[in-house]
């Protein structure tokens, strides 16, 4: 497949990128900079900004599918806003050129997550430092849903650099769970699978070790 990443450069979609190049998928990645995206090897740069429909047209050209990891810097105070206005942005242009398949990274706390995080992350970070993100994280849930693509929405518990465990689990009831940890590595293994299956088609899947 041709696939586009959007948040290519960030410590995930780092990942997402090299693995879908092994997986043998051609991958555009649509940068703010592609002198700060040199170290994307194998990869088509496209530069421009991912809220700019213009941008996005002009980098999906030829694709196959979407992958999404982008992300944005905690804001106790301000509103956020990127998230949710890119997606939009998205989902409009994947709509119009009729490319279907999307998975998109957002994360424990989004939507009908909350509150499976545990004490630290439910009592303490997330309402003190991530709730203006979390609120457009769920604006962007909201944007995805509300779309007529084939969408898989992937939550990871909180990310750490370890190496890949290689197992996984993946949930969609979240009875009893209360926080966990997962590598960049293995949440990147998963979204590039979802690629080519329709296992978690229009689902939610929270993916913890």
């Amino acid at each position: 497949m041709k696939i586009l990443v959007l948040g290519a450069t960030g410590a995930t979609g780092r990942l997402i990128v090299s693995k879908a190049l092994a997986a043998g998928h051609d991958v555009v990645a649509l940068v703010r900079s592609k002198a700060k995206a040199e170290h994307l090897t194998g990869a088509e740069l496209v530069e421009g900004d991912a809220r700019d429909p213009a941008a996005l047209t002009r980098a999906i050209a030829g694709c196959d599918a979407v992958v999404s990891s982008l992300g944005t810097a905690m804001s106790p105070f301000r509103k956020v806003t990127m998230l949710s206005t890119a997606t939009r942005a998205l989902v409009g242009v994947m709509e119009r050129q009729n490319i279907r398949r999307l998975v998109s990274i957002t994360g424990l706390g989004a939507g009908d997550s909350r509150g499976h995080g545990g004490f630290f992350f439910d009592k303490l970070l997330l309402p003190l430092m991530l709730r203006k993100v979390y609120e457009d994280k769920d604006r962007q849930e909201d944007a995805i849903r509300g779309s007529t693509l084939d969408w898989t929405i992937v939550r990871p518990m909180v990310l750490n650099d370890k190496p890949a465990g290689g197992r996984i689990k993946v949930l969609t009831d979240l009875s009893g769970v209360h926080g966990g940890t997962i590598a960049r590595a293995d949440v990147a293994d998963f979204v590039v699978q979802q690629l080519t299956t329709d296992t978690w088609l229009r689902k939610s899947p929270l993916i913890s070790w």
